[in-house]
């Protein structure tokens, strides 16, 4: 599939196009990505007020009729090649009570203060899938894993970078735990940049982790090809959802860690499951539980996938606005976590390489770096950390310093983890980084 770039006055845009670039830098604008579809008139009258001409993407397409014509499952498919039955706007999210969130902790002291927190909540959502498995569960299992999702709430209000860097950064094997826990971690950032109070932020950890865990009744054949069922199979795969919310009900578990189980999988147009609810019908809670999920589905999949970038998939979250999530949701979601989110593998226009280790929502595209290599990719004696945001600061665009792309995890011996995060911001000039 070939793709031709083209210049294209604003005044000539139409629904369906593909902006790609603007004629001025992207975080001058309201637009949470780089690069989206136009799906409606709204988009194209905001381009209109902030641009003259933009580039386009001009893409030869592939005809997809003979595999939607084989009916496979709505969610086995790439976001760009399903076809939206239905769009449904809502007016913007309202938090009852909001709470503005300081940060109040340096990442050194919430990572000494937080470091064992996700390894004590695999150890309490083990137990609780254990117990399940016996069917000997009881409401008393779930008390450690209350108590640890409640620690990890406290600790995402202080500073929320730590825990999504030790997520990222961590060796973890099973993929149920790694989901689970990742999962809880990017809801809690989110409802955070919300402003939901901490107890609510408490539900929404404990439903997150709590999601899946109707699986352990479902043949190991199904989940390791969750994306790949034909329809008998996505049909038994379905109950999942209403058999963990049930058993965790019975059990005694609140109302709200329930509803974010019960809902996690329902889609803002309706097409999502048990119940098929849309919009307003679905629990706040139980909407960013699953926009977390599918995040963490996208970057981190099974085994035999291919996972996204974090740009690549928020881009496709974009795209999903108003179809399965609310449009608004989208949007502070991407602000909460970043285009390039604490933890990512990213090289940069010089051709250094690093991780990011903040972001600011102001500045999506300009995150802070710890850079890890040189030039020549030859690693550091030790890590410099850079603030693209204010490196870049009153220099001409051409001697910008930007992020040049996301790299996977693991990318030829960049290990985050061997080097002091924590450390003050270096002082560097870039000839420094160059010769080594």
């Amino acid at each position: 599939m070939g793709v031709r770039q083209s210049r294209v006055a604003v005044h000539d845009l139409a629904v369906g196009m593909f902006v790609s670039d603007l004629d001025r830098p992207w975080h001058t604008t309201p637009f949470p990505i780089q690069g989206f579809y136009i799906r409606t008139q709204e988009d194209i009258r905001s381009l209109v007020s902030h641009c003259k001409w933009v580039i386009v993407d001009v893409a030869e397409v592939r005809d997809n009729s003979e595999y939607d014509d084989a009916n496979a499952p709505v969610f086995a498919r790439r976001a760009s090649n399903r076809r939206p039955t239905e769009v449904l706007k809502l007016p913007p999210i309202h938090v009852k009570n909001a709470v503005r969130h300081e940060i109040t902790s340096s990442l050194k002291k919430e990572l000494k203060l937080s470091g064992r927190l996700l390894d004590d909540a695999e150890d309490a959502l083990e137990r609780v899938i254990r117990r399940f498995r016996e069917n000997q569960y009881q409401v008393s299992d779930f008390g450690p894993l209350e108590r640890v999702t409640r620690s990890m709430a406290e600790s995402i209000v202080r500073n929320p970078d730590a825990l999504i860097w030790l997520s990222r950064v961590r060796e973890h094997d099973d993929y149920t735990y790694q989901h689970a826990l990742n999962s809880s971690v990017w809801a809690l950032v989110c409802g955070r940049h919300m402003g939901l109070q901490e107890g609510l932020l408490g539900h929404l950890a404990m439903g997150a982790m709590l999601a899946h865990i109707g699986k352990v009744e479902l043949p190991a054949s199904i989940l390791q090809n969750e994306r790949r069922l034909d329809r008998d199979e996505f049909i038994q795969f379905q109950t999942y959802v209403e058999s963990g919310a049930s058993r965790l009900e019975a059990a005694g578990l609140s109302r709200a860690v329930v509803s974010v189980v019960r809902g996690h999988r329902e889609r803002h147009n309706g097409s999502g499951f048990p119940s098929g609810v849309k919009g307003d019908r679905i629990p706040l809670l139980a909407k960013i539980a699953g926009l977390a999920d599918c995040y963490e589905g996208l970057i981190e999949p099974r085994a035999d996938e291919t996972p996204l970038t974090p740009a690549q998939a928020v881009s496709q979250l974009f795209e999903q606005r108003n179809i399965e999530f609310q449009e608004d949701l989208v949007e502070r979601f991407i602000q909460a976590v970043g285009i390039y989110p604490t933890g990512t593998l990213v090289e940069l226009t010089g051709g250094q390489r690093g991780v990011v280790v903040a972001h600011s929502p102001a500045r999506r595209l300009w995150p802070k770096v710890m850079v890890m290599t040189d030039a020549a990719r030859q690693p550091l004696k030790s890590a410099k950390v850079i603030n693209l945001a204010t490196y870049n600061e009153d220099r001409a665009a051409g001697d910008t310093l930007q992020v040049e792309g996301c790299l996977p995890f693991g990318t030829d011996g960049l290990h985050p983890s061997h080097y002091d995060v924590t450390g003050a911001e270096s002082r560097w000039r870039l000839k420094n980084l160059v010769g080594g």
